[in-house]
């Protein structure tokens, strides 16, 4: 079990299912908030190189989920030693699917870029930045909150 995940006692989670701490996706907004401002200020071939490692980092967080990114190998490695345990730990779910959204607005803005539509590009590059600093500044993460509206909508359909 990495130190990043746990057995979860409260929160939304049952008994015994792995949680995430909820710090790890705040580092990772803050760093992700970071490159995507480097993204709005950097020469196009610049911007597109990071807006591609941006979807990578995305896609890898959508799909392998959270625990299993660059950004939570890190804060693992050099964050989480210096700070007390959490107090509650969070299921995994809602933050990778707030990576998929990332990875929309990071694939939205790569076609902008290809397609030569630069304004497409910046507007999906700053929608997902007002999503990471949310998320760095606030601990408000946009996309859990969507991944909520989801499952509540899908409840409501099925019942």
């Amino acid at each position: 079990m990495s130190t990043l995940e746990a057995p979860v006692s409260r929160g939304t989670q049952q008994q015994g299912q792995r949680g995430v701490d909820p710090r790890a996706p705040q580092f990772n907004a803050i760093v992700t908030a970071v490159v995507l401002v480097a993204i709005l200020v950097t020469p196009t071939p610049v911007a597109i190189a990071l807006t591609a490692l941006q979807a990578a980092l995305f896609a890898t967080g959508a799909i392998r989920g959270v625990q299993k990114t660059p950004h939570a190998w890190a804060f693992r490695t050099f964050v989480k030693p210096r700070l007390s345990a959490p107090t509650e730990l969070e299921a995994p779910e809602p933050p990778r699917f707030a990576q998929a959204v990332g990875l929309v607005f990071t694939v939205v803005a790569l076609v902008g870029f290809a397609a030569g539509v630069l304004l497409l590009a910046q507007v999906a590059i700053g929608f997902a930045l007002v999503a990471a600093t949310l998320n760095a500044v606030f601990r408000f993460c946009l996309g859990c909150e969507l991944f909520l509206v989801y499952k509540r909508a899908l409840a409501a359909r099925i019942a």
